[in-house]
């Protein structure tokens, strides 16, 4: 691995962050899927199984719909959206989306500051005037990924693998794992 240490990013650096968040978002299901096949559950335990199942598969769809209440719920206070948004792009790009070392000044900034750092910020975002707006949106987006994951019927999804006529089977993650080391030797 090349490393970059001190040196300017070149127009390459961002066209592969920019690609890695297609690639995320690519991730999520198409809206029509996420939008079919409702029943009601059978009782708690079959709920809670569908939710797990449904989270599992519709994690960034879920994701984009929090985030979005979220936004909307800070619309009457500019300030604190323009502040979450800030916050929102630090982390992607100082945390998720980076390889490399933050270099200020030549030298190395550790891993552990920058996450100290953004982890101050967002409390920071949090004891606003608007913490119960924000509090408010989390808790409304939460509840309707739990209500759809709750109602959304799971038979037809294919969460953990193609194996199986009688239903999606577990990937033994180990066998997987130690698959794919001994392949790249």
């Amino acid at each position: 691995m090349t490393t970059m240490y001190g040196t300017i990013p070149t127009s390459d650096f961002y066209a592969d962050r920019l690609d890695r968040v297609r690639s995320d978002l690519g991730k999520r299901r198409p809206w029509n899927e996420m939008l079919s096949s409702f029943s009601f559950p059978d009782g708690f335990q079959h709920s809670l199984s569908r939710i797990n199942t449904n989270v599992a598969y519709f994690h960034m769809n879920y994701a984009m719909i929090v985030l979005f209440v979220l936004f909307l719920s800070l619309l009457w206070h500019p300030v604190s959206l323009i502040v979450f948004t800030v916050v929102m792009v630090a982390w992607l790009f100082l945390y998720f989306l980076r390889d490399d070392p933050i270099v200020v000044f030549g030298y190395a900034v550790d891993e552990r500051v920058v996450l100290t750092i953004l982890s101050i910020s967002t409390v920071v975002l949090l004891v606003t005037r608007t913490t119960l707006n924000v509090v408010v949106g989390v808790a409304v987006g939460l509840a309707v990924v739990v209500v759809h994951g709750a109602f959304r019927m799971t038979e037809d999804l294919n969460v953990y693998g193609n194996e199986g006529v009688g239903g999606p089977t577990r990937l033994d993650l180990m066998e997987t794992a130690a698959a794919s080391f001994s392949s790249s030797s």
